[in-house]
């Protein structure tokens, strides 16, 4: 018998059965964790969103009915639940792209030759990101004041009549939005700049060499190898920015005005914690979950297809 090869009888040596044992040991742990925050508590959504768990089931379990996809039911004929859905995929589709495009430059602009005080300008564009989004989304209130805001001043200097930036509908989520990208282009910036470091610069002479101007070298060259970086990072973008819940929250009292910035991750917590509807709660962040792997699944296909 060949050494290695485990014996024709189909029952592995001793050796084989310790390193299995040895890694079912070491993967443990992980295990453990990954079951008990994930996979135990998505299924306990989805079990929780076929029952009416209601703020009568919290006084008493007797209370509880199994209904089924009577939540999904009632949620595909309710438009307030499309409103939010439209709502969030707007951000998303929007804010995200938006985020990436500003993280890009900043990082091509710190990452030149002609770039001084990279450190410090790094970490300027990163202190947003690690700042609370609570604060700066009160700051931001006060940014964005239709009388004493300093946009509306700076408006006011090239002649434009203020905005109500979040009184009205129209203005409501591109103000968000902007606030969004402000928060958290910086991080992107981080990878983008780690990401533009660890491209040869043979490729940008022998580029140059062959007569190729800066923009067909950023765009033969540069965005190729950032590749890797714009599929972490739009899966990472992506993900968090389905899930925005805060800064309507905060700075538009819930989703107004007129339910302009209403997300789903907001309706789902209306229902659930303000007006006890659980199970209908669970529902949604379950149909949410389901869209968040949908578009994940999608970043990694196309980003497959590229390759």
């Amino acid at each position: 018998m060949e050494a290695g090869v485990p014996p024709a009888s189909g029952r592995r040596p001793a050796p084989y059965r310790h390193e299995a044992r040895a890694a079912l040991l070491l993967l443990a742990p992980g295990l453990a964790v990954i079951t008990l925050f994930f996979i135990l508590p998505i299924a306990a959504s989805l079990l929780l969103s076929l029952t009416d768990f209601d703020i009568y089931a919290i006084g008493s379990l007797s209370n509880l009915r199994w209904i089924g996809l009577a939540n999904y039911a009632r949620l595909a004929r309710d438009p307030l639940f499309w409103t939010s859905l439209k709502n969030t995929f707007y951000f998303v589709l929007v804010g995200g792209p938006l985020t990436l495009a500003v993280a890009l430059a900043a990082a091509v602009l710190i990452h030149s030759r002609l770039a001084r005080w990279k450190e410090v300008f790094r970490t300027v564009y990163f202190a947003p990101y690690v700042t609370t989004l609570v604060a700066v989304a009160i700051v931001f209130r006060y940014l964005y004041h239709p009388r004493f805001g300093l946009l509306n001043r700076a408006l006011g200097f090239v002649g434009i009549r203020p905005i109500d930036w979040l009184g009205d509908p129209r203005w409501a989520m591109p103000a968000i939005i902007l606030l969004a990208v402000w928060k958290n282009f910086g991080y992107a910036m981080i990878v983008f700049f780690a990401g533009l470091q660890a491209i040869p610069e043979s490729l940008y002479e022998a580029a140059r060499l062959d007569g190729a101007g800066a923009w067909n070298a950023f765009r033969k060259i540069t965005l190729p190898m950032l590749g890797p970086a714009f599929l972490f990072l739009g899966v990472m973008t992506t993900i968090g920015y389905f899930q925005f819940f805060a800064e309507p929250y905060v700075m538009t009292g819930g989703g107004g005005p007129l339910n302009a910035t209403l997300s789903t991750g907001l309706l789902m917590y209306k229902q659930g914690f303000r007006w006890w509807n659980m199970g209908y709660a669970a529902a949604i962040s379950f149909v949410l979950f389901l869209i968040i792997l949908a578009a994940t699944l999608v970043q990694f296909r196309s980003a497959r297809k590229g390759a």
